[in-house]
């Protein structure tokens, strides 16, 4: 029960993304690192070349593929010395107006998205005061006829300077209002231009790897009442299905992440001679750079586990979870692999293991901690007390 992930089209489309990263050499990400820029270049360069359409129905404009093959898209990227993370957020979001939205809303906005007229690439969900305590968030939209007005506050809101559209959670029945805490949220296909002008403020956040992310402040923000994506209040739910994909697709990020590594670690290795020896002669060398190899390739395994379920309507929230874990994991793993292997010179930009180093940090934290992964296991699957 699994993809052959060595199958004559993604094999293709894997050499298509690397052809296309070969423009963007190390050079590039390290200036676009040190100037805390945007890689505007290589995003249009990719939907120009139509890989952030590849999951828009061909109706639509787009590639019709699966979470199989966009996944290999983003594995790629960063294998090749890149950052998916500028560009995953319209795959995975993608998925709540695929499967929700209105017909209405998929003609309006799925061409020009599959054109790259338009940009879906944020997701309005995180609160300061709730974490990954979804239900919650206290962000609110009160409809008064054929109106919503929002009123709230987001964290950790990602490309909101370089998207078009952003998918909004928001509760429009109280808390204390519903039967069960999970109802009572909906979403909402926000145009981020006009929010901006009208109620929406946007404070950006530095931070440690480059990724623009904001936090957003609703000031009675009024939208018509056509934004909201399927039926109000069932909001959370819609949302669950575009995180099992964006877990899954982080987890090929990682995977990534975690050749780079390999691979640059092993010719460093190879490459480096003290003492009269190559370095890499010493099993001390040798036998990490080997583990760190061993568990990416387990963590790929469970990876392609979770496309097969996601793409065949199967249910896919443990195994994505799963893979996005052992990615995490195995990716950090390799990364403290290859600085250590590089020693000093693993410290100096010019290697861009550092960098690198930086990126792949993020998601042992985001977009879901290993904890919480940790706790979903231990509850749905192993049956265990909820812990929180």
């Amino acid at each position: 029960m699994s993809y052959n992930p060595h199958n004559e089209e993604l094999d293709a489309i894997r050499e298509g993304v690397r052809g296309l990263c070969r423009n963007f050499d190390a050079a590039y990400w390290r200036k676009v690192d040190e100037t805390k820029g945007f890689p505007e270049a290589f995003v249009n360069a990719l939907t120009e070349a139509g890989w952030l359409a590849a999951m828009i129905p061909e109706e639509f404009g787009g590639a019709g593929l699966g979470l199989a093959e966009a996944s290999v898209i983003l594995e790629e990227v960063n294998r090749c010395g890149g950052n998916s993370g500028t560009v995953h957020g319209q795959m995975y979001n993608m998925f709540t107006l695929l499967r929700h939205g209105s017909p209405e809303q998929k003609q309006t906005f799925l061409p020009k998205i599959a054109a790259g007229e338009l940009r879906l690439q944020s997701m309005g969900v995180t609160e300061p005061t709730t974490g990954t305590d979804t239900t919650k968030i206290k962000t609110t939209a009160v409809r008064k006829g054929d109106k919503y007005y929002i009123n709230g506050q987001k964290v950790w809101i990602s490309r909101i300077q370089h998207s078009d559209l952003m998918i909004l959670l928001a509760r429009t029945t109280p808390l204390a209002e519903v039967a069960r805490k999970t109802e009572g949220m909906s979403i909402f296909l926000i145009d981020l231009k006009y929010a901006m002008e009208n109620g929406m403020r946007v404070q950006p956040i530095a931070n440690m790897v480059n990724h623009e992310t904001n936090e957003l402040f609703f000031d009675n923000l009024e939208i018509p009442a056509s934004c909201l994506i399927g039926e109000e209040g069932k909001g959370f739910r819609y949302i669950l299905d575009g995180l099992n994909a964006e877990r899954t697709l982080i987890a090929a990020e990682c995977i990534g992440d975690g050749r780079w590594f390999i691979e640059k670690a092993t010719n460093y290795a190879r490459d480096r001679e003290v003492f009269g020896r190559p370095i890499g002669k010493n099993q001390g060398v040798q036998f990490p750079i080997a583990q760190a190899h061993i568990d990416i390739e387990a963590a790929d395994l469970m990876r392609w586990r979770a496309c097969y379920e996601y793409d065949n309507g199967l249910p896919a929230g443990a195994s994505a979870n799963m893979a996005k874990y052992l990615a995490a994991e195995a990716s950090w793993k390799a990364a403290n692999v290859c600085l250590q292997t590089h020693g000093g010179f693993g410290f100096a930009c010019e290697y861009d293991v550092e960098r690198k180093f930086r990126e792949t940090r993020l998601y042992q934290v985001a977009p879901i901690s290993t904890n919480l992964i940790l706790a979903y296991i231990a509850e749905h699957i192993l049956e265990l007390p909820r812990s929180f």
